[in-house]
C-alpha cells in the first residue's frame, strides 16, 4: 500500500497531530492536522492515562487490600470487619452497575474522582477502632468505602481496558493491576516494619494505620490527571468516540440490561461470584492460626505474588505466538488444575491446625511455617491471574469503550454479589473455618463447566459494534414503549 492511499487523518494524530473539522467543497467534513507537543503526546496518551488509573488504584484498593491481607484488617478478632466488607460489597453490588452507566452519561474522568474519596475514611475507621475501640465507625466506613468503590471499579477497568488498543489490552491490564499491587507492597511493608517484634497472635500497631491513611489521599488529585476518552491520542492514530455524546441515563439502562443477556455475560457470573470466594477463608487463617508479624509479611509476599502474577499474565496473555483463542484455552485451563491442587492442599491444611491442642500461634519461626504460609501466596497469585483473565477476556469480545464500562460495572456487581456473601458468612461466629474453605471450593468447581464454554468463544478479534446487543436494546426499547402505549389505552 503506498503512502498516498493512507487516510490523511491517521498519519496526522499519529504523527503528533490532533484534528479540528474542515468543510470539504461538497459539504463533507474531515479532521486537519493541528501540531500537538510531544509533552501532550505523552499526557493524553493510552499508557500515561492507565499508569495514572493504576497509581490512583495503587492509593485506593491497593491500600485497602494491605490491610485486609493482613487478616481482618489488621485486628485481633475478624467479625467486625468482615462484617464491614460485606455492606460494602453488598453496596457495590447496585453501585457498579449503576455508575458504569452514569459512567456513559457524565464521564469517566468524574466518576473516578468520586471513586477517590471514600476509602480513606473506612482506613480512618480502623485507626479509631483499633485505638480507641469504636465499632459504629468501622460501619459508616464501610458504606463509604463501598459507595467509593463502585464508582472507582466501574471506571478504571473501562480506562485500562478502553483506552489501548487490542493488542495492548494484556500488557496494560498488567501494568494498570500491577500498579495496584504497588499499594499492597508499600503498605504491607509499612506494616511489617512497624510490627516485626509482634510474635504472637493480636493486632497491628495504630501508628500504622496512619501512614496509610496519607498514602490513600493522594488518589483525588491524581485523577484529575486522567484525560476523557475523545482526546486520547493513541500511537496508530485511531480515535475513541466520546461515549458520552446524545446518552440518556434510560437508554444505558436498557443497553446493560441487553448486555447481561447476553450468553457470554450470562454464563461468566458464577466464576465472577465464586472464584474469590477464598479470600475471606484466607483472612481468618490468617487471623486464627499466624502471629502478627507473620500476617504482615503474609500482605507483603502476597503483594509480590499479585505483581509477580500480573506481570506474567501481562506478557503471556499479549503473546503473538499462539492465536487468542488458544491463548484463553491454555490459561483457564492451566488455572482449573492449580486450582483444583491448592483446595485440597489447604484442606489438608486446615484439618491439621484446628485439631491442634492447645491452640496453635504458627510465627516464621515456628517449625512447619512454610507448608502453612506457601499455599495463602499461591492462592493470592492465582486469585490475581484471575482477575487478569476476566478482564481480558471481555475485551475480546468488544471494542467501543461504551459497551466495555458497563460490562465492567456488571463484572464488578457481580463479583460484589460473590465477596458480600462470602464476608458475610466470614463475619458469622458460628461458621468454621472449615465450612468456609469447603464452600469457596464448591463455588471454584461450579464456575468450570460454565468458565469453558466462554472459553472456546473467544474470538481472533473483537467486534467493534456488537450487533447482538444492539437488537437486544431495540427489543427492550420496543417492549418499553409498548408497554406505555398499552397502559395509555387502559
Amino acid at each position: 500500500m503506498g503512502a498516498e492511499s493512507l487516510d490523511p487523518k491517521l498519519v496526522a494524530i499519529a504523527g503528533g497531530k490532533s484534528v479540528d473539522p474542515v468543510v470539504e467543497s461538497d459539504g463533507s467534513e474531515y479532521a486537519s492536522p493541528k501540531p500537538v507537543s510531544r509533552f501532550t503526546r505523552w499526557f493524553r496518551s493510552p499508557l500515561f492515562n492507565v499508569i495514572i488509573v493504576g497509581l490512583i488504584s495503587f492509593t485506593q484498593p491497593g491500600i485497602w487490600n494491605a490491610l485486609n491481607n493482613t487478616g481482618a484488617g489488621g485486628q485481633q478478632e475478624p467479625y467486625l470487619v468482615n462484617g464491614a466488607n460485606s455492606l460494602t460489597f453488598g453496596l457495590m453490588v447496585f453501585g457498579c452497575p449503576l455508575f458504569s452507566i452514569l459512567a456513559n452519561k457524565f464521564g469517566l474522568k468524574n466518576i473516578l474522582i468520586i471513586g477517590t474519596l471514600g476509602y480513606a475514611p473506612y482506613s480512618a475507621s480502623l485507626y479509631v477502632n483499633n485505638r480507641y475501640g469504636t465499632e459504629w465507625f468501622v460501619l459508616f466506613g464501610g458504606v463509604t468505602c463501598g459507595i467509593a468503590a463502585s464508582a472507582l471499579w466501574a471506571s478504571e477497568g473501562a480506562i485500562a481496558l478502553g483506552y489501548p488498543t487490542v493488542k495492548d489490552r494484556g500488557k496494560f491490564t498488567g501494568i494498570w493491576l500491577g500498579l495496584r499491587e504497588l499499594g499492597q507492597l508499600i503498605g504491607s511493608s509499612i506494616q511489617l516494619s512497624l510490627n516485626v517484634k509482634k510474635n504472637q497472635r493480636g493486632k497491628v500497631g495504630y501508628s500504622t494505620y496512619l501512614i496509610l491513611i496519607g498514602l490513600q489521599c493522594l488518589g483525588l488529585p491524581l485523577a484529575f490527571l486522567i484525560s476523557p476518552p475523545e482526546k486520547v491520542i493513541r500511537p496508530d492514530g485511531t480515535k475513541i468516540e466520546d461515549p458520552t455524546k446524545n446518552k440518556k441515563v434510560l437508554g444505558e439502562f436498557r443497553r446493560a440490561w441487553a448486555l447481561l443477556k447476553t450468553k457470554r455475560v450470562f454464563l461468566l457470573l458464577p466464576i465472577l461470584i465464586g472464584f474469590n470466594w477464598n479470600g475471606t477463608y484466607l483472612s481468618i487463617y490468617l487471623t486464627k492460626y499466624f502471629s502478627v508479624r507473620s500476617r504482615a509479611l503474609g500482605a507483603l509476599t502476597s503483594g509480590i505474588a499479585a505483581t509477580a502474577a500480573n506481570v506474567f499474565w501481562g506478557w503471556f496473555l499479549d503473546l503473538k505466538v499462539f492465536s487468542r483463542p488458544k491463548v484463553a484455552r491454555i490459561a483457564w485451563f492451566s488455572f482449573v488444575l492449580i486450582m483444583l491442587s491448592l483446595f485440597g492442599w489447604q484442606i489438608a491444611n486446615q484439618k491439621k491446625y484446628q485439631d491442634t491442642v492447645p491452640k496453635i500461634t504458627l510465627d516464621w519461626a515456628s517449625p512447619g511455617f512454610g507448608r502453612a504460609f506457601a499455599s495463602t501466596v499461591l492462592f493470592r497469585f492465582m486469585n490475581e491471574s484471575h482477575y487478569m483473565f476476566v478482564y481480558w477476556i471481555i475485551g475480546t469480545f468488544n471494542n467501543d469503550i461504551e459497551t466495555l464500562t458497563l460490562t465492567v460495572g456488571i463484572v464488578r456487581s457481580f463479583e460484589s454479589v460473590g465477596s458480600a456473601v462470602s464476608f458475610g458468612l466470614g463475619a458469622a461466629h458460628g461458621v468454621s473455618p472449615m465450612a468456609n474453605l469447603v464452600v469457596a471450593f464448591v463455588m471454584f468447581v461450579i464456575c468450570i463447566p460454565t468458565t469453558s464454554f466462554v472459553v472456546f468463544e473467544v474470538p481472533e478479534h473483537p467486534a467493534e459494534r456488537d450487533e447482538t446487543i444492539e437488537r437486544l436494546t431495540e427489543d427492550v426499547a420496543g417492549k418499553a414503549i409498548d408497554g406505555g402505549e398499552e397502559g395509555q389505552r387502559v
